[in-house]
C-alpha cells in the first residue's frame, strides 16, 4: 500500500508539474507567435541569416551550459552538500572559459562564414556563458526537487521579457542586433530569479573526490556535443553554402516546425529527467512512464506537425509575407520530420537516467558523423533538400537507441505501437480531411479566412477521429487533467480517479 501511495503521489506531483508547464508555456507560445510574426516583419531574412550564423556556435558552446554537470546533479542522488557547492563552482569557471574562448574564436568564425558582422556578435552574445553558468546547480536542484511550477514561473518571464525587448528594439531600427540584446535579458532574467529561488554555495573544486561524477558529466556532455554537431549541421552547411538568404529562410522555417516539439512536446520531456532518475531501479515503473509520456507526446505533437506541413504555403503568405516565400518547402518537409521526431525525444532521457550514458554518447558520435553529410549532399537541391536529408537519415540514426531502450526496460514494439499509432491514425484522417477541405473552398476567400476555416477543420477532424476511434485514451486523458487539478476541499479521491 505505501508502493501504490508513493507512486500515485509521484504521479500527481509529476501531472501538476505538466499542467503549471502547459500553463505557462501556452501563455508564453501564443506571445512568441505574435513578436515572431511582428519582428519577421520588421527585420529581413538576412538580418535573421546573420543571428542565425551566430547561434550556430553559441549553441555549440551552450551544451557545456546545458549538459553534464547539471545532469550529474539531477541523476547521481548521493551527493554530499560538499560536493554540489564544488560542482557550483566548476559550473562557473567553465562559463568564463567559454567566454573567453568565444572572444578567441570570433573572428576565425567570421572568416568562415564570409561575414564580419558575425565576429563581434558571437563576443557580445557570449556573455550570456558567464550569466548562465550561476543558474547551471541551482535550476539543477530545483528539478531534482520536482519545483516545476517554479520553473515554468521562472520561463514565463525569461520569455515575456525577451519578447518585449526583441519588440521594441526591432522597431527602434537595431537589425540583428535586437536579436542579440534580447537573448541577453532573457538570460538575465531567468539567472537573476533561479539564483534567488535556489541558492547554493561554493567551494574550491578538488577533483580527485569527483571523479566519479566527472566522469558521467563527460558523458553526457560528449553525447550533447555530438547531438549538437549533427542536429545543427543543417545551418552550418546552409550558411556556409547556401548564404544569409537561404539560411534565414531555413532558420524561420525550422523554428515555426519545431515549435510543437520545442515548446509544447517539452511541457512534458522537460519533467523526465527529474522522473526517470526517482524510478531508476524500477523497470516496472519506467516502462509505465515511458509509454505513458509517448502516448502524450503522439497525442499532442503528431496532429500539429502534420497540420503545419500540410498548411505551410497558407501560413506563411498570411503571417509572414510574400518576402518569405523561400520559407514554405522546408517548412513543409520540417513539419514531416518533427512528426517523427517528436516520438523519440524521451530516448536519451531515460538511458541517461538508467545509466547507459556512454551508449548514447557513441550512438550521437555516429549521428555526428553521418548526418552533415547528408546534409552537404542535400543542399545541392538548397535548403529543401537539405530538410529532405532529415526525413531520411534521421529514422536510421536513432534506430539504435530504440532498441537499447526497449533492451534495458523490457518494452515490447507491440506496446510501444500501441501507445503511438492512435495519434497516427488520428492525424492521418486529419490531413486527409483538411487537404479536402482545401480543394472544396473556393479560391476567391481571403487567405486568412480560409486559414482560419483550415485550422478549425483539422482540430474538429482530429478530436472527433480520436474520440470516436479511441474513447478510453480520452478517458485516461481526462483522468490525468481530474489528478493534475486538485480536487476541491472535502472531496475524497474515489479509486475511479487513480489513472
Amino acid at each position: 500500500m505505501d508502493a501504490l501511495d508513493s507512486r500515485n503521489a509521484r504521479d500527481k506531483s509529476i501531472a501538476r508539474a505538466i499542467a503549471w508547464s502547459a500553463s505557462a508555456k501556452w501563455f508564453t507560445q501564443i506571445c512568441s507567435w505574435i513578436s515572431t510574426i511582428i519582428v519577421a516583419r520588421l527585420l529581413s531574412p538576412s538580418s535573421y541569416g546573420l543571428f542565425g550564423m551566430a547561434t550556430v556556435y553559441l549553441c555549440f558552446a551552450g551544451i557545456f551550459d546545458q549538459f553534464g554537470i547539471a545532469d550529474a546533479v539531477l541523476t547521481l542522488r548521493d551527493l554530499s552538500k560538499r560536493q554540489i557547492a564544488e560542482l557550483n563552482s566548476l559550473a562557473v569557471i567553465q562559463g568564463i572559459c567559454l567566454f573567453s574562448f568565444s572572444c578567441a574564436i570570433a573572428v576565425p568564425l567570421a572568416h568562415f562564414f564570409k561575414e564580419p558582422r558575425l565576429a563581434m556578435v558571437v563576443i557580445v552574445s557570449s556573455s550570456t556563458f558567464i550569466i548562465n553558468a550561476f543558474q547551471v546547480i541551482p535550476s539543477a536542484l530545483l528539478k531534482k526537487n520536482l519545483r516545476f511550477k517554479l520553473l515554468a514561473l521562472i520561463d514565463t518571464l525569461r520569455q515575456f521579457f525577451q519578447m518585449i525587448s526583441v519588440i521594441a528594439l526591432a522597431w527602434y531600427g537595431l537589425g540583428y542586433w535586437s536579436l542579440a540584446y534580447s537573448f541577453i535579458v532573457g538570460v538575465c532574467v531567468s539567472t537573476l530569479l533561479t539564483v534567488l529561488a535556489r541558492r547554493h554555495s561554493f567551494a574550491i573544486p578538488h577533483f580527485a573526490g569527483l571523479r566519479r561524477e566527472i566522469r558521467f558529466s563527460r558523458e553526457v556532455l560528449s553525447a550533447g556535443l555530438f547531438w549538437y554537431l549533427y542536429s545543427n549541421g543543417d545551418f552550418l552547411v546552409a550558411g556556409r553554402f547556401l548564404g544569409t538568404q537561404a539560411l534565414g529562410d531555413y532558420t524561420v522555417a525550422w523554428n515555426i516546425s519545431s515549435t510543437p516539439i520545442e515548446k509544447i512536446g517539452n511541457l512534458i520531456t522537460g519533467v523526465t529527467p527529474a522522473l526517470f532518475a526517482t524510478v531508476q531501479k524500477d523497470k516496472s515503473e519506467l516502462r509505465r512512464y515511458f509509454l505513458r509520456i509517448t502516448e502524450s507526446l503522439s497525442c499532442i505533437v503528431l496532429p500539429a506537425s502534420i497540420g503545419l506541413a500540410v498548411l505551410a504555403d497558407l501560413l506563411v503568405s498570411v503571417l509572414l509575407g510574400t518576402k518569405w516565400v523561400g520559407v514554405i518547402g522546408p517548412l513543409r518537409l520540417l513539419g514531416i520530420f518533427v512528426a517523427f521526431r517528436s516520438l523519440n525525444t524521451v530516448l536519451p532521457k531515460i538511458l541517461t537516467a538508467i545509466g547507459n550514458t556512454e551508449f548514447v554518447m557513441w550512438t550521437t558520435a555516429v549521428s555526428a558523423i553521418v548526418m552533415p553529410i547528408s546534409f552537404l549532399v542535400g543542399s545541392r537541391w538548397g535548403t529543401n533538400g537539405i530538410a529532405t536529408a532529415w526525413i531520411i537519415m534521421y529514422p536510421i540514426v536513432t534506430a539504435p537507441l530504440y532498441w537499447k531502450t526497449f533492451r534495458q526496460i523490457d518494452l515490447r514494439l507491440h506496446d510501444y505501437l500501441t501507445a503511438v499509432i492512435p495519434a497516427v491514425n488520428a492525424s492521418l484522417i486529419m490531413a486527409v480531411l483538411v487537404l479536402g477541405g482545401r480543394l472544396a473552398l473556393p479560391l476567391s476567400l481571403p487567405p486568412l479566412f480560409r486559414l482560419m476555416l483550415l485550422v478549425s477543420l483539422g482540430v474538429a477532424a482530429y478530436s472527433g477521429a480520436f474520440w470516436v476511434l479511441y474513447r478510453e485514451r480520452v478517458s485516461r486523458l481526462v483522468r490525468a487533467v481530474q489528478i493534475a487539478i486538485p480536487l476541491p476541499a472535502g472531496r475524497p479521491i474515489q479509486a475511479n480517479d487513480r489513472s
